[in-house]
């Protein structure tokens, strides 16, 4: 996590300093770019400072910071997941048209809605019934 940061770090500094330079380069009347690289900035800084909170907590240290340590280091449970669900595919299309729908029209937003929360509920529903159920 050490690595991450000062990437993190590194990140903000950046950002700052090329918003900065990209201000001065647009004489500031360019509304977008500027507050952009600052956000980023900010954003990194954030993550930074949560990061190094996280690693003042945690009493051992970490697979990845460790120099000497192999990749069979990190291995583990990441989690449980549903086999052959087709329900986050019905969820990543309604996110599809909802950003379609903001890129072109709005009424295609209230289309996306439908199929987004068809497939939220299934996502949480999904170890309720059938073969997998709890």
């Amino acid at each position: 996590m050490k690595a991450t940061i000062q990437v993190m770090w590194l990140l903000t500094v950046f950002c700052i300093v090329v918003g900065f330079i990209y201000g001065f380069v647009t004489d500031f009347h360019e509304l977008v770019g500027f507050p952009a690289l600052l956000a980023v900035g900010v954003m990194s800084a954030f993550l930074a400072v949560y990061f190094q909170l996280t690693l003042r907590s945690a009493k051992a240290m970490l697979p990845e910071d460790d120099l000497e340590g192999e990749i069979s280091d990190s291995a583990g449970d990441y989690g449980h997941f549903s086999p052959w669900s087709w329900t986050p595919l019905l969820f990543g299309a309604g996110a599809m048209i909802f950003v379609l729908g903001l890129a072109i029209d709005w009424w295609i937003v209230g289309l996306a809605f439908p199929i987004a929360m068809l497939g939220v509920f299934g996502m949480v529903f999904e170890h309720s019934r059938g073969e997998h159920a709890h």
